[in-house]
């Protein structure tokens, strides 16, 4: 990885020594301010990032092409929304209705056709080195988006920064891009695989052994640390200190009840929990804005595990279609409907709430899918256009940015690279996009090297 060789927008020496130490520990908003500099004004105070994992269909569901020919035009109907002229996919009759409030981005565009690559790409904001199915997570791959809002602007309040669930993504090898990487394991997700659906939906991370108190974890915890300077048995290296402190925090979480109400989804009303759905990924989405609501900064919520591609049951948006198998009934029975009753429920209790404003929704998947419909009767991977939809958090309601070809192959104005989102999304939160952090070799790299897509912004 290269570093980024664009002038700071203050001096390295004064400030920008965030990757190590810091400044006598200073979050980014505060070394700014040390350095006479004036910081961001934040728009949004969190993220909510619902990662679409497998690619859904640009053009069946938010980029119609109604005058494509047979073989282009999707099999899928149309309705009106409430943005005038827009239409979209007739499977998302909720979501038409809330068409006002969000950003649509109709030119996100790269070159990643492989799930790994265009993954990480997705989730960090950063290319990877190679377009690769078995691209491997590697402490030299960048940190996800969570883990530099944690490493930059850390919650101070008790509550973890950054908190992701319920599934650990994979294309064969683990996607990287879903934890800190080389900015070391105390930047690490509160992560958990638990399904917010079961009916003793609880974190072990949050609950205490059977027969363990508090006062004997501290006990505990205490004699621990006197065995390990007796005995040198740790190594205080950068990693066993991020693991340390990852210990720590995790102590803390088990004595703050700020943090276990916010997870208790048990305390929600059942007509809540109703409304939307009663699915892992649906309580996801209540748990994020459970989450957001207690003062998390970055949540992501995974729609699946696999990328999917036969089931009308379960999996992501990896429908190829295969012999026994089309994608078009698969996403009917599924992929829509749930996306119909989650993504609308939630921009209507975070607006309710009133913290949809401050909070940034950010629905996507890693790329699109061909625009050509292939003898399975289904589609293939498609990074070269695609459509991202963003709400709340400081971007315009009823906005669409750029526009595709007639067919929707590329971008036909104002290509969007997953760069340029990066820079959006920390520009918003208030911090610099053009930050530095530094990696194991102590190599000074930018968190963006997009530009903040300016024209999306109210």
């Amino acid at each position: 990885m290269k570093p980024h060789l664009r002038s700071s927008p203050i001096d390295r020496r004064s400030a920008l020594k965030v990757g190590g130490a810091g400044l006598f520990g200073l979050t980014m908003p505060r070394l700014l301010q040390a350095a006479g500099k004036t910081s961001i004004a934040p728009r949004a105070k969190s993220v909510i990032f619902l990662f679409q994992w497998g690619g859904p269909s640009h053009i069946d569901m938010f980029d119609r092409k109604p005058d494509a020919p047979d073989g282009v035009r999707s099999p899928l109907g149309e309705i009106d929304t409430t943005l005038p002229g827009l239409k979209i996919c007739e499977q998302l009759p909720e979501t038409a209705k809330r068409m006002n409030k969000v950003t649509l981005i109709r030119t996100v565009t790269h070159t990643m056709k492989n799930h790994n690559s265009a993954g990480y790409y997705a989730l960090t904001g950063c290319a990877p080195p190679s377009d690769d199915q078995r691209l491997r997570d590697s402490p030299e791959l960048f940190p996800a988006y969570g883990s530099v809002v944690d490493h930059l602007a850390p919650n101070a309040a008790g509550m973890p920064t950054f908190v992701s669930y319920p599934h650990v993504i994979r294309d064969g090898s683990i996607t990287p891009g879903q934890h800190a990487s080389f900015l070391g394991k105390r930047h690490d997700p509160l992560f958990f695989r638990e399904d917010p659906n079961s009916a003793d939906f609880r974190l072990p991370e949050l609950s205490l052994p059977a027969g363990l108190s508090l006062d004997r974890l501290h006990s505990r915890r205490a004699m621990q640390e006197v065995i390990d300077r007796q005995s040198r048995l740790l190594d205080y290296s950068a990693e066993a200190a991020g693991f340390d402190d990852y210990y720590q925090r995790a102590i803390g979480m088990l004595t703050s009840d700020q943090v276990r109400k916010a997870f208790d989804l048990s305390s929600e009303p059942p007509e809540v929990r109703e409304r939307y759905g009663r699915t892992t990924y649906g309580q996801s989405c209540l748990l994020a804005r459970r989450l957001v609501e207690s003062g998390v900064k970055f949540v992501t919520a995974y729609f699946s595990n696999t990328i999917g591609g036969r089931s009308k049951t379960d999996g992501g948006w990896d429908t190829h279609g295969f012999d026994d198998t089309r994608m078009f009934p698969i996403v009917k029975a599924y992929h829509l409907p749930i996306t119909d009753h989650t993504l609308p429920v939630l921009l209507d209790d975070l607006e309710e709430r009133g913290l949809l404003d401050e909070t940034l929704v950010i629905w996507m998947g890693e790329f699109g899918r061909t625009p050509k419909i292939n003898k399975n009767e289904s589609r293939d991977h498609w990074p070269q256009c695609y459509t991202a939809l963003l709400a709340g958090g400081g971007v315009k309601r009823g906005f669409i940015y750029g526009s595709s070809d007639a067919q929707g192959m590329y971008p036909d104005e104002h290509p969007v690279r997953p760069d340029d989102l990066s820079a959006t999304m920390y520009h918003l939160l208030g911090i610099e996009p053009q930050t530095e952090v530094y990696d194991r070799n102590n190599r000074p790299l930018v968190i963006s090297q997009g530009e903040p897509i300016w024209d999306v912004m109210a």
